[in-house]
């Protein structure tokens, strides 16, 4: 099992919200991160369409992955904070969606700020498409991270 799948692994439990609104999480690399949620019943609106909070849900995860896979070695002595969104709804969105997160800088970088700093900011852009390929959700997650301790 390589560290991101224990990432993995650990986020799929850890965060019980996500858990319940059905979040999977599918990849996570360092700085990258994909994660996927089917549409059910209780992630539709009163339009049958996937819900504004359960795409934010899956948008806000994929990202804390992405973070995750960039800070992994540091990973577990580190405290993040999600400081502010951004989201765009760009289309109405049915069925399995699936958002792919990107960190604005490389994991390295991060890494050696956090050591240097004790703390570092940064964004995470995501991208949610639909089944058919298009892009549902614009969201950008700004991440703080400090130090443990």
């Amino acid at each position: 099992m390589t560290p991101f799948d224990m990432i993995k692994d650990h986020m799929s439990k850890a965060i019980p919200f996500a858990n319940h609104v059905g979040i999977e999480l599918l990849e996570i690399a360092d700085g990258r991160a994909t994660a996927a949620l089917d549409q059910r019943t209780e992630t539709s609106n009163h339009i049958q369409t996937q819900h504004a909070g359960a795409m934010f849900t899956l948008g806000e995860a994929a990202s804390g992955a992405a973070l995750g896979g960039a800070l992994a070695p540091v990973l577990l002595t580190v405290r993040p904070v999600a400081a502010g969104a951004q989201i765009s709804y760009v289309k109405i969105a049915k069925g399995r969606l699936t958002a792919t997160a990107q960190s604005s800088r490389p994991g390295a970088e991060l890494l050696a700020e956090l050591k240097e700093v004790g703390k570092v900011a940064f964004a995470v852009d995501v991208d949610i498409r639909d089944e058919a390929g298009d892009t549902v959700v614009n969201l950008r997650v700004d991440w703080h991270v400090k130090a443990a301790g």
